[in-house]
């Protein structure tokens, strides 16, 4: 009885991890098929709607840098619930925005806010799971983080059809209301007053990112989470902008290289076992590679076409799906002590990189997938190049903590 008393507990923890993390992974695509729409609203051309992804990541990803830290010295709820505020505040301002200008800003403000949640999905997993565990709880993490922002253009699709484009953003607001408020009530605090730590934030940093094999998966995760980001913020300008399809056939097809990643990640764990880390990371790796491939041969000859595009996307997705969960228990489990600083940096890096390549993908040409493909090819490089780091890293070379 007591057993399953606590994997009750347990799995409502990881729900509202879940729930917490879409939040943030929502707001970041949910617009996505709105694009043409939200264009002409603002007056401007359909390629600077990417811009909006990156104005949200690069907060996104800068504010788990404050979160992490703040969150092994105070506890992981406070820290949630500040940054949830935050976000609200944030998408109240979407709503009344005069101006595109003024929506960049707003856009802003929610990505500050929902960097909590970025960084504590890493964090509340790694104070309750060890080994095996962790890496089956970052699997089903990694799936609802993954699955929330390509399920977003759905709702969006839909939502943009029967009513407008800011009819999203009032989704959002609700969305973050009820979240916000399951927190306060049901969230209980995984970080108990004794384990919180009182150094100063540089030494913190200074000892996660020490470790040279922490350093490597971190490119890895920044890498492969760039790859997703550059593909959901140009697939719906190729899609709606170049290929003319309406906004409900844009959100369907947004998402169908979402089973690929679900596969991925429920191999993970799985193959892991079997294989080891190391090995289902190449594994993953060679997924990504060949879907950026497929993307970037058609783009190489001026083409948009919806078979390669979301069919490499979905082979890219199946290795992003295997990669995630490994990289990650991988990153945080030597830093039991130190689990938010590990998951500020895993999500602020990694969602830091991510909106800067989306931003600099908002400047490339829109015509056809070769920037697409492009950036996709460059980020299975830069994959590799992580697990040549891994491999030529010291498993124990993490530094003294300093006194």
């Amino acid at each position: 009885m007591e057993q399953k008393s606590s994997s009750a507990r347990l799995a409502k923890l990881l729900f509202l991890v879940i729930i917490l993390a879409a939040v943030g992974q929502m707001t970041q695509t949910m617009y996505v098929p709105a694009i043409p729409a939200m264009s002409a609203y603002f007056s401007v051309e359909s390629a600077y709607l990417q811009a909006v992804m990156a104005a949200y990541l690069i907060p996104y990803g800068l504010s788990q840098f404050i979160y992490g830290p703040m969150s092994d010295r105070i506890g992981r709820r406070p820290v949630i619930l500040i940054g949830m505020a935050i976000f609200l505040v944030g998408a109240v301002g979407a709503l009344l925005a005069p101006s595109f200008e003024w929506f960049l800003v707003a856009s802003f403000v929610q990505g500050t806010g929902t960097g909590c949640s970025g960084a504590m999905c890493r964090t509340v997993t790694r104070d309750c799971y060890e080994g095996a565990e962790l890496h089956r709880a970052n699997s089903l993490v990694s799936m609802g983080v993954i699955f929330s922002p390509l399920l977003a253009p759905v709702l969006g699709g839909f939502l943009s059809a029967e009513f407008n484009w800011q009819a999203s953003y009032v989704f959002l607001l609700v969305f973050g209301a009820i979240v916000t408020v399951a927190m306060l009530f049901m969230f209980s605090e995984t970080l108990p007053v004794e384990h919180r730590r009182h150094e100063r934030v540089w030494v913190s940093y200074r000892y996660v990112l020490g470790n040279r094999r922490f350093q490597a998966y971190v490119l890895c995760l920044i890498a492969t989470f760039a790859g997703i980001a550059v593909f959901e913020a140009a697939a719906g300008v190729l899609l709606g902008s170049v290929l003319k399809l309406d906004p409900k056939t844009v959100s369907w097809l947004f998402v169908l290289p979402l089973p690929g990643y679900l596969a991925g990640a429920w191999l993970s764990a799985a193959l892991a076992k079997q294989l080891g880390n190391t090995r289902v990371m190449y594994l993953g790796m060679m997924a990504i590679a060949a879907g950026a491939i497929a993307i970037l041969i058609p783009g190489m000859a001026g083409l948009v076409t919806v078979n390669s595009l979301i069919g490499g996307a979905f082979v890219y997705f199946i290795g992003a799906g295997v990669l995630f969960p490994a990289a990650t228990t991988a990153a945080i489990q030597p830093f039991p002590q130190h689990a938010g600083t590990a998951g500020a940096v895993l999500g602020g890096l990694q969602n830091l990189g991510a909106g800067i390549a989306t931003l600099a993908a908002s400047f490339m040409r829109a015509e056809d997938q070769y920037s697409l493909g492009a950036v996709m090819s460059v980020m299975a490089i830069l994959v590799l190049f992580s697990l040549f780091l891994v491999y030529r890293s010291n498993q124990h070379d993490t530094p003294v903590l300093a006194q």
